[in-house]
């Protein structure tokens, strides 16, 4: 009985120190994630105002804000999401309705989670021998070559949900639209695709917060552009690559825009990020 109770108190011990430091390593993260944003908001929100929406970016020394840097992101974050989006929910299909029980099937979600922790300036690279050294008219710096780098980072992410929200359908909603006679791809489409949309959805939106603030991919691609520029072959401005040459930089007036365009860019994918737990939150009460 004696032993029982030391061993017992041990135990206990043991408990305590862990949930102790636990709480401690949450709370030492929290400081210091509370540290970042609160200076994020004190420097970046000096620089919020109605000019930095709707002027494009200053030379050294001048006022000016990031039109053409929101505009080029917005661009280019949009049509990686039209590129990667598409192809990535139908690869995420196959691997889930066929490729399952298939070696290759193996090899591609190997291969699609290497592509998930490639570092992004390595896709940047390849999109950069791929399609901007080539001779014109097809090279070149463009809008066109940074969607399709940040479509690299996009893809990965929506095979991966897709993978995943196809398989935990049950599959007795698809046995029993088969046994209906209905077409496979008639089930896939109007069966499993409502069931998983909201899951498939959220996976898009993930992978737009990680697109909005890549910089290195878009330094090889897209390059930058100081001012206005809506054609999509030719080097335009984004606000991840106008925070690294503005913050850096030894103008207040570009500090004070870098700042602000970082504020900008934290309360997007904040905002992002909420909507894509406000859907699975009503999905999931949706089904209970």
């Amino acid at each position: 009985m004696a032993a029982a109770d030391a061993l017992y108190r041990r135990r206990r011990v043991k408990n305590v120190v862990a949930v102790v430091l636990a709480c401690a390593a949450a709370l030492f993260g929290l400081f210091f994630l509370g540290w970042i944003l609160w200076t994020l908001a004190a420097k970046g929100i000096a620089g919020i105002d109605w000019a930095l929406f709707s002027q494009d970016t200053p030379p050294p020394m001048q006022e000016g804000g990031l039109r053409n840097a929101f505009f080029g992101s917005a661009v280019m974050c949009l049509m990686a999401i039209l590129i990667g989006t598409p192809i990535g929910i139908a690869a995420g299909t196959w691997l889930a309705e066929f490729g399952h029980a298939r070696r290759i099937g193996t090899v591609v979600r190997f291969v699609n989670d290497i592509l998930l922790s490639a570092p992004s300036i390595v896709l940047g690279l390849f999109v950069y021998t791929l399609i901007v050294a080539r001779e014109e008219p097809v090279g070149g710096f463009s809008a066109v070559a940074g969607a399709v780098a940040l479509a690299f980072i996009v893809l990965p992410v929506v095979v991966r949900t897709t993978d995943e929200m196809l398989r935990l359908v049950p599959s007795q909603m698809r046995e029993a639209a088969l046994s209906l006679g209905v077409p496979q791809w008639k089930v896939i489409v109007q069966v499993l695709y409502r069931s998983a949309s909201a899951g498939i959805v959220t996976g898009v939106l993930l992978a737009l917060a990680r697109i909005s603030g890549e910089t290195a991919p878009l330094l090889f691609t897209a390059f930058g552009n100081q001012f206005w520029n809506s054609d999509i072959s030719e080097p335009t401005a984004s606000v991840p690559v106008v925070m690294n040459q503005f913050a850096g930089s030894p103008f207040d007036t570009w500090q004070v825009l870098a700042w602000a365009g970082a504020l900008v860019l934290t309360l997007f994918v904040l905002i992002v990020a909420l909507l894509a737990r406000a859907i699975v939150l009503r999905n999931r009460i949706t089904h209970d």
